[in-house]
């Protein structure tokens, strides 16, 4: 059996058995006519860095939003620290995403709000206990992880591209999750901040000692970051291992990658 064949039947094996924090099995979604997701199983390890790597349009975002809640599977199963994300009430689900950080593509921060603002909501939300002293120090010392603790008063509108992506993971990481969901953490960035960014959140893996998906098709910043790479083709895990075992495979919808 080769290395590829030994890691998908420890992997199919490891969500069958439950094991991980993150299980997705046999998970399908369509939206009308058109398949998404055909099959798709995936197993996050404790601590790991595990990037998916797909095409535009190939169920990368679909896959995180599934995982987190968002989205609803047609069928399978979706597990998160061993529950069943399908079988949470509204309020479990809730408690749950305490322990989620997502930094969604374009970071989606209120505009209306101060950089300050943007990370004080989850606090709010999740942290009433908290006196307005600690919720500063807290948005002070993320800011800081992040590098830009210069930015705490600054508004959206007058943040670079890559300065919106660290104010939207320090606003992720204020809740100290464990686990760390990116989608296309490096979408529209030049290849220099790109690189800051991969590095960054390599650093919040060490730090913060999160588990994390990220979802890319740039492959120098899985070369950063990825512990382990999951090629997503035809709705599934077409190919799973290492970037260098990668590599090594013929598979035009692997190769294309690299």
């Amino acid at each position: 059996m080769t290395r590829l064949a030994e890691l998908k039947a420890y992997n199919a094996g490891a969500a069958a058995a439950g094991r991980g924090v993150v299980e997705a099995i046999h998970l399908y979604k369509s939206f009308g006519s058109h398949v998404v997701l055909n099959d798709m199983n995936l197993v996050l390890h404790e601590g790991e860095n595990l990037v998916v790597l797909g095409k535009s349009g190939s169920g990368k975002s679909v896959l995180l939003k599934c995982i987190s809640g968002l989205v609803k599977p047609d069928s399978g199963t979706v597990r998160v620290f061993g529950k069943d994300v399908s079988e949470l009430s509204h309020k479990e689900l809730d408690r749950l995403r305490v322990n989620i950080g997502y930094l969604f593509q374009y970071s989606a921060l209120y505009d209306s709000m101060t950089v300050a603002e943007n990370l004080a909501f989850p606090l709010r939300r999740h942290m009433r206990n908290k006196d307005k002293k600690e919720v500063v120090q807290l948005i002070e010392e993320t800011l800081k992880n992040v590098g830009l603790a210069h930015a705490i008063d600054m508004m959206p509108a007058d943040l670079s591209g890559g300065m919106r992506k660290r104010i939207g993971l320090a606003r992720a990481l204020i809740m100290h999750p464990k686990l760390m969901l990116y989608d296309e953490p490096t979408a529209g960035l030049d290849p220099m901040t790109s690189k800051e960014i991969s590095e960054l959140i390599l650093h919040v893996q060490q730090k913060y000692e999160t588990s994390s998906i990220i979802i890319t098709h740039d492959i120098a910043s899985a070369e950063i970051v990825a512990n382990r790479v999951i090629v997503l083709a035809e709705g599934r895990a077409y190919a799973e291992g290492t970037l260098s075992e990668l590599r090594k495979v013929e598979d035009p919808k692997v190769k294309g990658f690299f």
